[in-house]
């Protein structure tokens, strides 16, 4: 019988810089430069996504008057 998994991106639940902190954290404990590599682009990635969702919120209330 086969696994079944789903789809995770790290990236989504880096909404904070308090998150991405602790992130970094854990990654730099291993001591894995690989590792480190693909967090950085991680965190690079989250931080694109979380200025969008910004300026899509903030248009979003000058549009509704909220």
């Amino acid at each position: 019988m086969a696994i079944k998994t789903t789809y995770w991106d790290v990236a989504k639940h880096l909404d904070s810089d308090e998150s991405i902190v602790v992130f970094l954290e854990v990654v730099l404990e291993e001591d894995d430069s690989v590792l480190l590599t693909a967090a950085l682009g991680d965190i690079a990635r989250a931080k694109g996504m979380t200025e969008l969702a910004r300026r899509r919120a903030s248009r979003w209330r000058a549009s509704t008057g909220r």
